[in-house]
């Protein structure tokens, strides 16, 4: 199935910007000043490919075909699991800290079977001295998209990616200096799916109920010393004592993961003396406000919220890429 918004291409589009996640396609359609001319989105997402270069360049012709016959010239860029071990071509990780013209210089491109050339953006590795690796790929993007939107953010800010694999982000001149990953979204959809604490909840969710939800955030706050294993007990038990209705129950679970990756982000935007920094939600609206609520319930009032930033991001990188070609063909010339 494909989704498309309102088509308003009225200009000559600049750019076709491709974020291919794990269980979703979107393409834009994109200005030569980022403006967003169309979308579409399909659930032909990287895990669906196989790994075939076939399949990702059907999949692609699929939802865009027409784009790509109408703008023969135009470029094609992007971002996410498309560039994993598994995706349409692997691009090997750019070191943090990067910045985005570290990133376009790392952009590596695959040809189609006609001869086009689709560029493909790297993801990012975060290697802590005393730490275990982390990762990224389609969140480099974002954040790209978020220090074009906001200029403000670059000089020091910590930003919030919600999601299956949300991210916590640390930003100091540009650049992104270190982040961390917490696998809320993967476990709540274990947990609920495939767990004993599933079992007393409804199949259909109904609308959040808030007090659950913030009660499962104040029990992670206040009860971190009893350990998250054991706090996870408490949605079966607080529905078997009768406690709370079972259609709490999956919020409740919400506020208490949230909670505990709040507290845990919140420590480490304080080691990196990010306290007093701008703090920036980006992703899906309705998530983002979870997570908002359950900030400011914490105490932290001045995050703000940004939805999608990745066809933003995809206009800056693109940018930069030309940047470093412009660079390199100079220096060949004075050479």
């Amino acid at each position: 199935m494909v989704a498309i918004n309102k088509e308003i291409v009225t200009l000559d589009p600049h750019l076709i910007g491709v974020d291919w996640g794990s269980t979703c396609l979107r393409v834009f359609l994109i200005g030569s000043y980022g403006e967003v001319l169309a979308t579409r989105t399909s659930a032909q997402g990287s895990s669906s490919m196989n790994g075939s270069a076939w399949a990702y360049e059907q999949s692609l012709e699929q939802l865009a075909g027409d784009w790509l016959q109408e703008y023969p010239d135009i470029k094609v860029l992007a971002c996410g699991m498309v560039g994993s071990k598994h995706g349409w071509l692997e691009v090997p990780y750019v070191a943090c800290p990067s910045d985005v013209n570290a990133i376009a210089a790392r952009v590596m491109s695959v040809k189609g079977v006609d001869q086009r050339r689709f560029d493909i953006v790297p993801g990012m590795a975060y290697r802590p001295a005393n730490g275990v690796p982390d990762v990224m790929r389609g969140e480099e993007t974002q954040i790209a998209g978020v220090l074009s939107l906001r200029p403000e953010a670059s000089q020091r800010s910590c930003i919030i990616l919600p999601g299956t694999h949300s991210k916590w982000v640390q930003i100091e001149q540009g650049k992104v200096t270190a982040f961390a990953t917490h696998m809320t979204g993967e476990l709540f959809a274990i947990l609920r799916q495939h767990s004993v604490l599933g079992r007393l909840m409804p199949s259909q969710q109904n609308e959040l109920d808030p007090i659950a939800f913030l009660r499962g955030v104040e029990d992670a706050r206040q009860g971190m010393y009893l350990g998250f294993a054991h706090q996870l007990f408490a949605v079966r038990t607080l529905g078997l004592m009768e406690m709370m209705p079972p259609s709490s129950l999956a919020d409740y679970l919400s506020g208490l993961l949230i909670g505990h990756e709040i507290q845990a982000g919140l420590g480490w935007r304080l080691a990196a003396g990010l306290e007093q920094a701008p703090l920036i939600l980006v992703g899906d609206p309705s998530l983002c406000a979870h997570y908002a609520q359950a900030l400011s319930h914490c105490g932290v009032l001045n995050a703000s919220i940004l939805s999608n930033t990745a066809p933003v991001g995809l206009w800056a990188i693109e940018r930069a890429t030309a940047g470093v070609h412009a660079t390199k063909l100079a220096h060949k010339v004075n050479v």
